[in-house]
């Protein structure tokens, strides 16, 4: 019998989570069914869409249940099997964080290829969730075509990192990005590449974006909502596309946020606005892995990740996140 650690949702959050929301309970797992794998897990995510599934609350996915563990993204290594194909030692991805050891069905495994000089943490990153984000957001949703300007929210988080790097390596104009620092900002241009980036902490993000782009945008990727999304939509051209993807500005509200004021723009310059949500296309996962794999291979894309260790710890990162200390992916190492 296995003994093992995780954390539960102990109660809904109102506004920002605080750590009495959570709790770390420790328990024996049952043996084996037929079809399952344990998993011991090396590495889980820390992801702002799970804020929303703490909210009782009708959404596109289910609400955490209360006094259950928490799920999410994770990597780990396969310990016992009863499923043909997987042995123990193979590593896997699967959906059960939050805890030491997950016992998993067989169909919701993925099992890793190594990719030479890649971290398996990358697959909940660059080459897993966040990468697929970025990558059908800017291309399928957003349109995004060589030559665009390109503005990001959020650009120095998980995603955001990886939409601008993606534009830059696929032909973008210019690129710019908005983040919570000096450092984050200075980070945007002098690692990752990008042309152009501010710090919306310093207020008044109509005018650094229309300093930043004064030609303009033609693609907005939105993560972020509230006054970025307003800011854009007096930015952009004609003909201006929008992949809505988040808005973390929002999301530890407790009263309804106003949306922007100027959304009749929309209309004389002909704008698309679309929202998607990634578990739309996780067909599209093979083809991310192949490219982005390859130009992490290559060191063409960089994909920093905040690691911070234990279990213990995976509710302060899960804070943290959400306030924006992480640069890249968030990840807890287990």
């Amino acid at each position: 019998m296995t003994t093992t650690r995780e954390i539960h949702l102990a109660a809904r959050p109102v506004g920002w989570p605080t750590a009495n929301d959570f709790a770390l309970v420790q328990r024996d797992l049952p043996p084996l069914a037929a079809g399952q794998v344990l998993v011991r897990n090396q590495y889980m995510s820390v992801d702002p869409y799970m804020r929303g599934r703490m909210n009782d609350a009708k959404s596109y996915t289910p609400a955490f249940p209360l006094g259950e563990p928490l799920v999410g993204g994770a990597v780990g290594e396969v310990v016992e099997s009863t499923v043909d194909g997987l042995a123990a030692g193979d590593l896997v991805l699967h959906g059960l964080g939050w805890r030491e050891h997950a016992i998993v069905d067989g169909g919701g495994v993925t099992k890793l290829d190594s990719v030479t000089g890649v971290s398996p943490s990358r697959y909940l990153g660059a080459l897993g969730m966040p990468g697929l984000t970025a990558h059908v957001g800017l291309l399928d949703i957003a349109a995004f075509q060589p030559g665009d300007t390109v503005f990001v929210s959020g650009a120095a988080g998980a995603v955001g990192a990886l939409v601008g790097q993606i534009a830059r390596l696929r032909g973008a104009k210019r690129v710019i990005g908005s983040a919570g620092s000096a450092g984050k900002v200075a980070y945007l241009t002098d690692r990752l590449g990008f042309d152009a980036a501010f710090n919306y902490r310093d207020g008044d993000v109509h005018g650094q974006l229309a300093a930043a782009a004064p030609d303009g945008i033609d693609v907005y990727f939105d993560n972020v909502g509230g006054d970025h999304l307003e800011a854009a939509i007096g930015r952009l051209n004609v003909g201006g596309r929008v992949a809505l993807c988040g808005a973390i500005s929002m999301y530890n509200a407790s009263e309804p946020q106003p949306g922007p004021n100027n959304l009749a723009l929309a209309v004389g310059k002909r704008l698309s606005l679309r929202g998607f949500i990634v578990s739309d296309h996780f067909d599209r996962l093979p083809e991310v892995v192949a490219e982005v794999g390859g130009w992490l291979r290559d060191g063409e894309l960089v994909a920093d990740e905040t690691v911070v260790d234990g279990l213990d710890n995976a509710v302060d990162a899960f804070l943290g996140m959400l306030r924006g200390t992480n640069t890249g992916k968030m990840i807890v190492r287990l």
